[in-house]
């Protein structure tokens, strides 16, 4: 019984007028969509209400589905519509299913304003997959989990976009404190006013370690963030490669406050493909490479792996560095201790570091990897006549200070990586 609940209420909706007092037309919508979603239809039924003091009336219908229900009722006086779909997953993960069918239906009825419930249900037989773990009221309360026992969340006043995407389920939301907030599969990606907190700390450490570094890769950052922290520095080129379209449109479009106009450098070099085909086809060399990419546990998670690893020291030029994230130390330490390890295997240095990301609710692991470079080999006085060299600034968090306390690790975290 384990399964996703999701309602929705549109208001003032513009779509096809046929759609709220037609039954035949609904139910083929809703027919057509729900197929497309990948769940099963069994049975339906749908009733058309009478015209009221010279209104017409409304249609009431259900689909019955194999992995439950889709409630559908019109009130066209008011040119609104319910939504009512509840998705269990037993045998699989039909998680996404319901997110995508009701995400369809509101493209069609086209709303001018809408209103979200979720809950999950049945988690007495397991626990709710991560990354939805929503509830949500007159705003939305985003949880989402750090491991299966811990949780952390926000509250957002609005709902700004939502969009199934070819590779992924992509909402916009905004909130005072966070500003306009990306989440993939819902899992929360960046934020405008806490950005700076991650992609700072992702790019500044090893760019500022190297000596003169010419030509840069980032694989994923499809935000623009890390591109933009990246050509504060007097780079030749920096290629982004990110797999899809979609998020570096609406990022384009929506988060201008992260990427700021990166995107249109004429250093940059934007690629819409798989990382992991680009760094095997690519016959180019770069001095550092960043892997700004969704968790392990994501369908990045190939991109992860020590053959992975090994393929990007190939395009490594001599002297150059690979940076990427690793977790929260405290809440996945078995992860932590892992990638560690599969590092270690392929690079001569392991250097790692971390601080405490707002948006990812926890402290944050990250990583510079290289046979050569060493972050640490530089000192304060250097960092800052580098910064001052490259002419580099609208720093938030990064500092000539801030260089050296990132690599200095708390003991836990320090037992993790040096027990591998």
């Amino acid at each position: 019984m384990q399964g996703l609940h999701l309602t929705a209420d549109l208001y003032e909706c513009a779509g096809d007028a046929s759609l709220l007092t037609d039954a035949h037309a609904l139910a083929d919508l809703c027919r057509e969509k729900t197929l497309a979603s990948g769940l099963t239809l069994v049975a339906e039924k749908w009733h058309t209400f009478p015209d009221y003091q010279g209104q017409p009336g409304g249609v009431t219908g259900m689909l019955l589905l194999a992995e439950s229900h889709l409630a559908v009722h019109t009130w066209p006086e008011r040119n609104a519509v319910t939504l009512d779909v509840y998705v269990c997953n037993f045998e699989s993960d039909n998680s996404e299913k319901p997110l995508f069918l009701v995400n369809a239906l509101e493209a069609a009825f086209k709303p001018a304003q809408t209103q979200h419930n979720r809950l999950w249900r049945g988690a007495a037989d397991g626990p709710a997959p991560a990354h939805l773990s929503v509830i949500n009221g007159h705003d939305d309360l985003l949880l989402e989990d750090i491991n299966p026992s811990s949780f952390y969340g926000f509250r957002f006043s609005k709902r700004l976009l939502e969009l199934q995407t070819d590779f992924q389920y992509l909402e916009l939301y905004d909130s005072d404190d966070l500003g306009k907030t990306l989440r993939l599969d819902g899992c929360l990606m960046t934020s405008e006013k806490d950005e700076f907190f991650y992609h700072e700390s992702l790019i500044h450490p090893a760019a500022m370690a190297h000596p003169k570094p010419k030509h840069a890769l980032i694989l994923g950052g499809g935000d623009g963030g890390a591109l933009e922290e990246l050509l504060k520095h007097p780079l030749e080129s920096v290629t982004l490669v990110d797999l899809d379209q979609a998020v570096i449109d609406v990022s384009r479009e929506h988060l201008q406050n992260i990427h700021r106009g990166a995107f249109d450098d004429p250093r940059a070099q934007i690629h819409v493909a798989d990382g992991a085909k680009f760094i095997e086809e690519t016959n180019q060399k770069f001095d550092l490479i960043y892997l700004d990419l969704t968790d392990p546990e994501t369908p990045a998670g190939p991109l992860y792996t020590q053959a992975f690893f090994q393929a990007c020291r190939r395009v490594l030029s001599p002297g150059g560095a690979i940076v990427l994230h690793l977790g929260a130390p405290f809440y996945e330490p078995d992860q932590i201790r892992h990638m560690s390890g599969t590092l270690k295997s392929v690079f001569q240095n392991v250097h790692a570091y971390g601080l405490h990301i707002p948006l990812y609710g926890a402290y944050w692991a990250m990583a510079v990897v290289s046979n050569e470079l060493n972050p640490l080999a530089i000192d304060a006085q250097t960092v800052q006549a580098r910064l001052d060299e490259r002419q580099v600034s609208g720093l938030q968090y990064y500092n000539r200070d801030v260089h050296g306390a990132l690599f200095a690790l708390p003991t836990y975290y320090l037992q993790l990586v040096d027990n591998t």
